[in-house]
């Protein structure tokens, strides 16, 4: 079964709750503030002090993010990669907003590189694409995963939860998902099937009157 359409099939039932309602919030991982007049005002000055702070990755942990995060939402024939809606930034955001994710996620990302050092003397994302997709194996599905490789599994499982929620909150992501939006429409009245099953019908004055599209 195609990844992307096994994401967006249990991506509602399967995300994080309160991840993806905090990502809801704050999608856009670059806050222009200045003319965000859809947000309050302590909303505005709480999205300035969490961008202001610091970097919490760094380079080598950003790229890893990067090369995972497309393994999990690879770019297909309809839409873009996982960076390509930015959701390393997205991840970024995150765990500056939402601080209880820095431990787990940073730790994984540790637990990855020394998982892959042991299998094959470099980190992961030194490694071949079919290496890298080897360790994915190893712990993207649980019931099939070993016990040895449990903090894999955990971790892997977050980050998806990360992956999917950046995606799928995104410019790209929303475009994926087809989700149209309120939109305006244009309505020539009860169709006529429908009104001889009740035994009703315009009369002329409402024809005349009614505009028809």
């Amino acid at each position: 079964m195609d990844r992307r359409n096994s994401i967006k099939t249990m991506f509602f039932g399967a995300v994080s709750a309160s991840v993806f309602l905090e990502a809801c919030k704050s999608a856009n991982t670059t806050v222009t503030v200045a003319n965000d007049d859809d947000r309050m005002q302590e909303e505005k000055d709480y999205l300035v002090k969490v961008n202001a702070q610091p970097k919490f990755f760094d380079e080598h942990e950003m790229n890893t993010i990067t090369v995972l995060g497309d393994i999990i939402m690879p770019k297909d024939a309809t839409s873009g990669s996982a960076s390509e809606a930015k959701v390393p930034e997205f991840i970024e955001f995150i765990v500056k907003d939402m601080p209880e994710h820095q431990v787990p996620v940073r730790g994984g990302l540790r637990w990855l590189d020394l998982h892959s050092f042991n299998k094959h003397g470099k980190s992961f994302v030194g490694c071949t694409h079919e290496q890298q997709i080897g360790i994915v194996d190893e712990i993207a599905y649980p019931k099939k995963a070993k016990p040895e490789v449990a903090q894999g599994v955990s971790f892997f499982n977050k980050m998806r939860d990360l992956v999917t929620t950046g995606f799928y909150t995104s410019e790209i992501g929303v475009k994926d998902l087809g989700y149209m939006g309120n939109q305006p429409n244009q309505w020539n009245g009860v169709p006529d099937e429908v009104l001889k099953q009740h035994g009703l019908a315009y009369t002329e004055k409402e024809l005349k009157e009614c505009i028809s599209y």
